[in-house]
């Protein structure tokens, strides 16, 4: 089994999604008492916040780097950011080592090209929704992300820092993003992507008026797959 190197801690809420649907991941694949080789630093949120709020990415890319290199160093097989804004910086990680980078963007692309759908409605923070990377990366795979309007990505957002990456799940904030999807849904969108790691703690995906990916449970099965060389 090969082991990964996971970047975490961005936020621990979502780290600790990672951990579980990885070792549960790999247990339900092998029996037993069988459980994922995983290398893990996590990093404190509040550092990578600051630099988000004052727009320094390179510095962020930087700092996510030096984990990368830690992670390689201490002798995983791959690296995974275990957050999807943060791969705004993937390009930083990537170079700073020699391992393979599983790509949550790709393979999200990947899983929606199969089923054949190429208008999703991307739910995120307002750096992944406004900064470019990830609808220019569905770009190359031919697929066209929508995002909710100003107002709409304002309030999902704030859910997601001030809300679910403390643990928090408010029926009201469920009712909101509900209500967004049902509008992308009048606007012509085919499915729904939770494009932040926390979205899974407050939408499940077979439960919208659109199909939804969990980016996240992609993301970890890509790892698994990995992992166990398949």
């Amino acid at each position: 089994m090969r082991k990964i190197g996971l970047i975490g801690g961005m936020s621990y809420e979502g780290s600790a999604v990672y951990y579980r649907e990885l070792n549960r991941g790999i247990n339900q694949r092998l029996g037993g008492l069988h459980s994922a080789q995983i290398l893990l630093h996590s990093v404190d949120f509040q550092t990578i916040v600051d630099k988000q709020k004052a727009g320094e990415w390179a510095q962020a890319g930087s700092q996510l780097a030096e984990v990368a290199q830690s992670l390689e160093n201490a002798g995983a097989d791959c690296v995974m950011i275990c957050a999807v804004t943060m791969h705004l910086v993937a390009d930083a990680v990537m170079a700073a080592t020699s391992l393979p980078f599983i790509h949550i963007v790709d393979v999200v692309a990947d899983r929606l090209k199969l089923v054949g759908h190429k208008k999703p409605l991307l739910i995120a923070t307002r750096y992944t929704m406004e900064n470019g990377f990830y609808p220019a990366r569905m770009q190359n795979h031919g697929i066209d992300v929508l995002v909710p309007d100003s107002a709409g990505r304002s309030q999902i957002h704030d859910i997601i820092f001030n809300e679910l990456s403390l643990g928090i799940v408010r029926d009201e904030s469920r009712a909101v993003l509900l209500s967004l999807i049902e509008q992308a849904k009048a606007e012509g969108a085919d499915s729904v992507i939770f494009g932040c790691t926390e979205i899974c703690l407050i939408l499940e995906s077979d439960k919208l008026a659109l199909p939804g990916f969990d980016s996240t449970a992609i993301h970890i099965e890509a790892g698994i797959n990995f992992a166990l060389g398949s």
